[in-house]
């Protein structure tokens, strides 16, 4: 079954369903949520940093762009 969705599925999606093949029971599929949404989070806020870092943003360059359509 794995091997006819490959095409479809991502290597993390594939990964996942080897790793998950049994029935997770409610409370511990919440904390895996929890623990995804953490990982991306953080994956996403250091994207940001860097981005803020590597191009020199300050706090005033934020509230340019914030109110560039009010003017």
């Amino acid at each position: 079954m794995i091997t006819s969705a490959q095409n479809k599925l991502s290597n993390t999606q594939l990964e996942l369903l080897k790793l998950f093949n049994t029935d997770l029971n409610p409370s511990d599929l919440l904390d895996l949520k929890k623990q995804l949404a953490s990982f991306f989070a953080k994956k996403s806020i250091q994207l940001a940093d860097n981005f803020w870092n590597e191009n020199q943003l300050s706090d005033d360059k934020m509230d340019e762009w914030l109110n560039e359509e009010n003017q």
